[in-house]
């Protein structure tokens, strides 16, 4: 017996493989619920199958206070990764903050995400999987006008 024999056996690949060539050689021709059932193995049910659309994962929103343009990039990365950045811009100069806001304007556009101005220098930057619903001047001049 060869070392590739022993290495199938061990690992128990042999009965793997049988399955998915009579699955192949068998599924031609047959109605599609009956495949399914055939391609079943050992121990597999229907309960296993889970949707991939099912499964979500939790929402991050990163808060951040860069002090250098050297950290946009930074910012991209976590815009990148899907996750929802508000960013203060309160403790770099005027002329450093509006070139990040230019570099996350383009990489927002560039994930099909949105960049909304909250407040005095704070931005919301979220990628295409958050939606944000409302606008926080129109709230502010409501309160004040009251």
């Amino acid at each position: 017996m060869g070392m590739k024999s022993k290495f199938k056996r061990f690992f128990e690949l042999e009965d793997e493989v049988q399955q998915v060539e009579e699955l192949v050689d068998d599924s031609y021709g047959e109605p599609e619920e009956e495949g399914r059932s055939r391609s079943r193995g050992k121990g597999q049910s229907s309960q296993n199958v889970v949707s991939l659309q099912s499964v979500q994962k939790a929402s991050k929103v990163i808060l951040l206070e860069p002090r250098t343009y050297d950290e946009a990039q930074d910012i991209a990365d976590h815009l990148k990764a899907r996750k929802a950045v508000i960013i203060n811009l309160q403790r770099i100069s005027h002329e450093q903050a509006k070139r990040v806001v230019d570099f996350l304007s383009g990489t927002v556009y560039a994930i099909g995400g949105d960049i909304q101005k909250l407040g005095t220098n704070i931005f919301l930057c979220t990628p295409d999987n958050v939606d944000v619903s409302g606008s926080i001047t129109e709230m502010m001049q409501e309160h004040f006008q009251s």
